[in-house]
């Protein structure tokens, strides 16, 4: 399938499951448009570029394998994956197995001259020195948690580690891309943000800079899939310790705490405190927050819906729903879509924001692929076209 970039005018009808009508009992049909960025993307460039993915052999590695190989313009030349050295693609991700890629090496080994571009997949921690020695003129999207947090001190509090690249974290530019997208454009390194504070920022940050709901009591319950966890073989989170149930981890101390209220608090200009608990759920991918505020005084959930809807408008992957439609994960799964709603609570002058993504794609590899885009000068939804898998 081509990019979005050639379907800007491209009409679906209402049973197709990019905008879900008729998965939510709705019987009539009528067209609608897949709709253009907010901001006007420059035209197509004739370059192709060579992109090297370190970190391959994880999640989100191999989600950007998968979405690259649709991409007009990116070719993989360079993967790294230490513990895979030598193998094929195929041999870790048989799905992958078809494409024409170069084996894996170790990072030592990588030659960094063969790309113009890096997709950096690596586990926190294990980036910063990394990315440190990497060529000056590479752009890189770092998916680690690395270069999230502007405070140094705030991620060696929550990390457990000293931050090794302190002059290069000055440099980084977060990534939320519907919210930063000039800065966005002109970076080098850009710190793509995590799953849980994409599916929270995208519909509260609007909110929150128009001053339409206040900085206290916000409360977030998130849900996500276990691939939030990451390829690595852990007791945890084995079939028979996941299946059949849900449970809460990281309470008050989630690692992504620090990252949310800093998106939050730059958006009023004023210190924000949020709650938040994470439920790890047994599905393979998809994530859902919903997110509890208090409104302004003399602020209805009327005016919070209208501003969300006017701010998101032209966006094409951040989707406000028509009114009393609930967001559904396994209608986002394998897209780079962020669907939302705001509903009425029950308590006076509180509203109820459901927001859901697919963890590894919104909230990993095609958020990151949307971020390279702009830094290269492409077309943001270029490669990007994928709906929605359903059912």
């Amino acid at each position: 399938m081509g990019s979005l970039a050639a379907l800007n005018s491209t009409c679906f009808t209402q049973c197709s499951p990019f905008k879900l009508k008729d998965q939510l009992n709705c019987s009539k049909q009528r067209a609608v448009c897949i709709r253009a960025s907010a901001v006007s993307s420059p035209s197509l460039k004739s370059e192709n570029y060579r992109i090297g993915v370190l970190g391959a052999s994880g999640y989100t590695g191999s989600e950007i394998i998968r979405l690259v190989a649709n991409h007009p313009n990116f070719e993989i030349t360079l993967m790294t994956a230490d513990r895979k050295a030598g193998q094929p693609i195929g041999s870790v991700f048989p799905h992958l197995a078809t494409q024409k890629l170069p084996d894996l090496i170790a990072v030592k080994d990588a030659d960094f001259s063969s790309v113009d571009a890096v997709f950096c997949c690596l586990p926190h921690g294990t980036t910063q020195e990394i990315i440190m020695s990497l060529p000056r003129d590479l752009k890189v999207v770092d998916l680690s948690a690395d270069f999230r947090l502007q405070d140094i001190s705030e991620y060696e509090e929550w990390y457990g580690q000293a931050h090794r690249a302190p002059d290069l974290q000055k440099e980084a530019v977060y990534g939320l891309t519907e919210i930063y997208r000039s800065e966005i454009q002109g970076a080098q390194l850009v710190a793509n943000p995590g799953c849980y504070p994409t599916s929270v920022q995208l519909p509260l940050v609007p909110l929150m800079k128009a001053n339409l709901i206040e900085v206290k009591n916000i409360i977030i319950d998130s849900k996500s899939g276990v691939s939030g966890a990451g390829r690595g073989a852990k007791e945890a989170n084995l079939y028979t310790e996941i299946a059949e149930g849900i449970n809460s981890y990281g309470v008050t101390r989630h690692r992504h705490v620090p990252e949310i209220e800093q998106g939050l608090s730059e958006a009023v200009g004023s210190k924000v405190t949020v709650g938040f608990t994470p439920h790890l759920m047994p599905m393979s991918r998809g994530m859902q927050s919903t997110i509890y505020v208090e409104m302004a005084p003399g602020v209805s959930t009327e005016d919070l819906y209208q501003h969300l809807k006017s701010f998101y408008e032209n966006e094409t992957f951040v989707v406000l729903l028509n009114k009393n439609e609930i967001p559904h994960t396994r209608h986002v799964r394998g897209s780079n879509l962020c669907l939302f709603n705001v509903f009425p609570d029950r308590l006076p002058g509180r509203a109820i924001i459901i927001s859901v993504i697919d963890n590894l794609m919104k909230g990993a590899s095609g958020q990151a692929l949307q971020n390279l885009n702009l830094m290269m000068g492409i077309p943001e939804k270029t490669g990007l076209s994928s709906l929605p898998l359903f059912p």
